[in-house]
């Protein structure tokens, strides 16, 4: 039994091995005859040297022919090497023993400690539930950030887009969520970032405090396709199973768009027809049974789902923005202008919206906020003449009160990295400022 074997006892393949011989190689794109295995299955690839095996998923087939990528780098492959199918499912060994980690997509620790658990669950694949059989969302989700909570209402088991460019702080936002929030186990996919961002989110923007009822799944943008996409599906999978523990799971994905990528590549080395972007079809066909896979369980258990999505073209030129504001539950848009200025964080109201927030809130806590958001709007709608001065004051009674409250406005959606402000206090601040709209 190899090396490999010994730590991953749950992917051992069926005695006697069936190895496969490869055809063609080239870059982490592997073909191989002879390989029995279903699209998705987890293999190994024996090199001749003995050194340890390759790692490598099943993406496509045809004929006698099955496609593979690798999960690193391919150095020493050759003609005389072998194949052989470890797992034909995605599975996980799961537990408590995560919270408070640092794995890879295949859940082995890469914060340089072991794992060990003596209650897991050796194989986790997940659990598929019946839209229908799902319990109805009731209950409002803390995230301990006073713009969210007090006008973006989030509910339990809602799914919400977080948009914006690159450096404008959705990494500082994240790490407030994880921190402050009430759901009782977060987890964090950190997707396709750069190994140093990476690391200072976790010791830094996350901290002690943060990781300690956390688990975060990594793969850096060095990471192979298979790697950056399972990321996703494992983050998923571990959310699933504190979910069907009846806990309160808050997921945060960074990035959808980085996802994307991923299958992008897959989809163009399985020769996938490129469509919008070069995406090919798989992609606007798997991300939404991605997101999907949150929401609120059949039992106690619920899944808030937050996905970061990068803002790369103008306005509605991006597709993954546009799948993304047309599947999920609502959007929270963060606005450079905003970022430039130095309000953090940089959440602009003008275009955020969650669409469960009258499911959770009292009528009148959802009449202020939309009246708050009206407001802020309304102003950023005539930004440009107020700062020009050619706005004449007492022309529009709504938008004099949107000049008057906007430094009030300002300062509620202001928030220091480490400050926390609960449900309840954010909806007193709402109360009050909105009360002085009508002085």
């Amino acid at each position: 039994m190899s090396g490999l074997d010994r730590a991953w006892p749950e992917l051992s393949s069926p005695t006697p091995y069936v190895w496969a011989e490869i055809k063609h190689a080239s870059g982490h794109l592997i073909e191989c005859e002879g390989l029995e295995a279903p699209v998705g299955a987890l293999c190994e690839i024996r090199l001749d040297d003995g050194s340890p095996g390759i790692l490598a998923e099943v993406i496509a087939f045809s004929s006698a022919v099955s496609k593979l990528i690798a999960f690193s780098e391919v150095t020493g492959l050759s003609r005389s090497s072998r194949i052989r199918v470890l797992s034909r499912q995605l599975g996980l060994p799961v537990g408590n023993h995560l919270l408070g980690r640092v794995i890879d997509s295949l859940g082995r620790p890469v914060d340089g400690r072991s794992l060990h658990c003596s209650n897991l669950t050796p194989q986790y694949s997940g659990r598929l539930i019946a839209p229908l059989d799902r319990n109805p969302i009731s209950r409002s989700l803390d995230v301990g950030v006073r713009a969210i909570n007090g006008t973006l209402t989030l509910a339990k088991g809602q799914r919400v887009a977080l948009i914006a460019g690159s450096g404008v702080g959705k990494s500082t936002l994240l790490g407030m969520m994880t921190r402050q929030t009430r759901a009782d186990v977060v987890v964090v996919a950190l997707i396709g970032e750069r190994g140093r961002e990476a690391g200072e989110f976790i010791s830094e923007i996350l901290g002690p405090t943060g990781l300690e009822k956390s688990v975060v799944v990594l793969a850096t943008s060095d990471a192979t396709s298979v790697m950056r996409r399972r990321a996703a599906d494992t983050a998923h999978l571990i959310a699933e199973y504190f979910r069907d523990q009846g806990k309160d799971v808050l997921l945060l994905c960074d990035s959808l768009t980085r996802v994307a990528h991923a299958q992008r590549e897959i989809g163009l080395a399985a020769r996938e027809p490129p469509t919008s972007k070069g995406y090919p079809p798989s992609v606007f066909g798997d991300l939404p049974k991605m997101m999907e896979r949150g929401g609120c369980s059949d039992a106690d258990g619920t899944i808030t789902s937050v996905y970061t999505v990068l803002a790369e073209f103008d306005e509605g030129a991006d597709p993954i923005v546009e799948m993304a504001r047309s599947t999920l539950d609502g959007q929270i848009m963060l606005s450079r202008d905003l970022a430039d200025s130095g309000l953090y964080p940089a959440i602009n109201l003008q275009g955020s919206i969650s669409r469960l927030a009258a499911k959770v809130c009292e009528p009148s806590l959802v009449s202020l906020a939309t009246g708050f958001r009206r407001l802020w709007s309304l102003y950023e709608a005539n930004k440009d003449l107020i700062l020009v001065g050619a706005y004449e004051r007492g022309s529009d009674e709504e938008l004099d009160k949107a000049i008057r409250l906007r430094p009030l406005m300002q300062d509620f959606i202001r928030q220091q990295e480490h400050e926390n402000c609960s449900l309840d206090e954010a909806h007193v601040a709402l109360s009050k400022i909105m009360a002085m709209g009508t002085q």
